[in-house]
């Protein structure tokens, strides 16, 4: 006989005589007769009461279980006379797999997020994370099936790469020489009178690396994208990426998950059109297929939740050149931490402001200055800005940032030349410029960014399941 999940259950039209159920005790009591237990196998949201007699012969056993505990139950699903639930089992045999000791951390009580933090290994057993990591995992399915029906290539792009895409390509050094090597490398590279009389430095190359060039973790699979894109139409990426400031927000993390679409054939527009396709599309999936999980957020963490859900699915979504948006926080009368200035990058606050005070809805910020953004985003006629863009929503500030990509040689080069970048570096980049160039566009969301805005939870340590951050490489 199989184990059935407790979900499937749940979901049972009619009692089933022989069943078998596995996962851990939430709950316990016990009377002389019988013993109650609360069963979770983190199939869903909700228990499954199991009801214990106690002329089971291992009742004793039974009686001893804790929670936490481990157990296999065969039995009977019979119709439940309790209120709240519509089955329950009714226990012919329980194997008792494991038991807990009594200093089990999860407890039937409210945990806050901190403590949870510190115990990351078992906070999937909670309502709160449970449910966060059920709808993680549904979201990442979601994203694959949305991609495969509109007839995208999924494409694995390098995790350790030499190239650098957003500026930050050397927050983490990939090597494998010993520590002293690679003090001396740095230092070479900054002034060989620097070096000490007996520093073996003057005598080390970086070709004696691994890779014989210096190597790093990818802050972004774009650039490798657009090589497909312009062989095979749309292409997508969706994996770990690596960028993060010293410093700890609720908003960053090392570590981190992208959804990267490129696409030929296409124009600021119609990235534009993509992202707000590709947004409501993945939260009308989770509200539809998570909506048990859902209901714990709408219900404990954000209260506001479902309003803002149906806004990101129903509302058409505001379209605002970035100095409109300058000009309207300038003229908006806002106190802001942070002073807005033209031409400068705006804060997390100023985001906030324009998608959740002033339209009320997200919106694509667009047209940024050329000085602000990378070498790569395509020169408007202006010849100020770019086609950059990024989507604001509420409570969360950029979900998606991206752009049309500059296509052609002599302005991309032009734009390499003012960056002070390295056009022997990027000669393969360059070369798909030379070859068959055409217009082309993409974007990057940040996946737990999303799952933020669908979950409610305000920190990114919550909606991954060992975050990476500042002085923390635990579990």
């Amino acid at each position: 006989m199989k184990r059935i999940k407790i979900n499937r259950l749940l979901e049972s039209d009619a009692a089933i005589n022989k069943i078998i159920v596995k996962g851990w005790v939430r709950t316990k009591r016990d009377s002389k007769e019988f013993s109650f237990m609360e069963l979770n196998d983190g199939s869903c949201l909700k228990n499954i009461q199991i009801i214990a007699d106690s002329r089971l012969e291992n009742y004793a056993e039974i009686a001893s279980v804790t929670t936490g505990s481990a157990v296999s139950v065969e039995g009977k699903l019979i119709e439940s006379p309790g209120k709240g639930q519509r089955w329950e089992i009714h226990a012919d045999r329980v194997d008792v797999i494991s038991v807990a000791p009594e200093d089990y951390p999860l407890q039937k009580k409210r945990h806050s997020d901190e403590f949870l933090r510190t115990i990351a290994h078992l906070r999937p057993r909670t309502n709160k994370y449970g449910a966060a990591f059920r709808i993680r995992s549904e979201m990442a399915f979601a994203i694959h099936k949305f991609y495969h029906e509109k007839g995208f290539r999924y494409l694995h792009t390098p995790i350790i790469t030499g190239s650098d895409c957003e500026g930050a390509g050397e927050m983490f050094r990939v090597t494998t020489l010993n520590p002293l090597e690679i003090v001396a490398f740095d230092r070479l590279k900054v002034s060989k009178s620097e070096l000490l009389p007996d520093s073996n430095a003057a005598k080390m190359d970086i070709k004696q690396d691994f890779f014989g060039q210096e190597a790093n973790l990818t802050v972004s699979g774009q650039l490798s994208a657009e090589m497909f894109a312009l062989a095979l139409g749309d292409v997508y990426t969706f994996g770990p990426t690596f960028r993060a400031e010293n410093s700890n927000t609720s908003r960053h993390v090392a570590e981190f998950w992208m959804v990267e679409p490129e696409m030929a054939f296409c124009d600021l527009a119609g990235n534009m059109d993509h992202a707000e396709e590709l947004v409501k599309y993945l939260t009308l999936h989770a509200v539809t297929h998570c909506s048990e999980d859902i209901a714990l957020f709408t219900d404990f963490v954000d209260k506001e939740l479902k309003d803002l859900l149906d806004k990101i699915i129903n509302e058409t979504y505001e379209r605002v050149s970035y100095y409109d948006a300058v000009d309207l926080l300038l003229k908006s009368g806002k106190k802001f931490e942070y002073k807005v200035v033209n031409g400068n990058d705006l804060q997390s606050e100023h985001e906030r402001f324009l998608a959740e005070e002033y339209f009320k809805k997200p919106v694509f910020l667009m047209n940024y200055p050329k000085t602000i953004k990378p070498f790569y985003m395509r020169l408007n006629d202006d010849g100020r800005t770019v086609a950059a863009v990024d989507l604001l929503v509420p409570r969360i500030g950029e979900l998606i940032g991206g752009s049309q990509r500059e296509e052609r040689l002599q302005m991309l080069e032009q734009r390499m030349e003012e960056m002070g970048l390295s056009k022997e570096s990027y000669w393969w980049y360059l070369d798909s410029r030379r070859f068959g160039s055409v217009p082309h566009a993409g974007f990057g969301m940040g996946f737990e960014r999303l799952l933020m805005l669908i979950t409610g939870i305000t920190n990114i340590r919550d909606v991954i399941p060992f975050p990476r951050t500042p002085g923390n490489i635990d579990f």
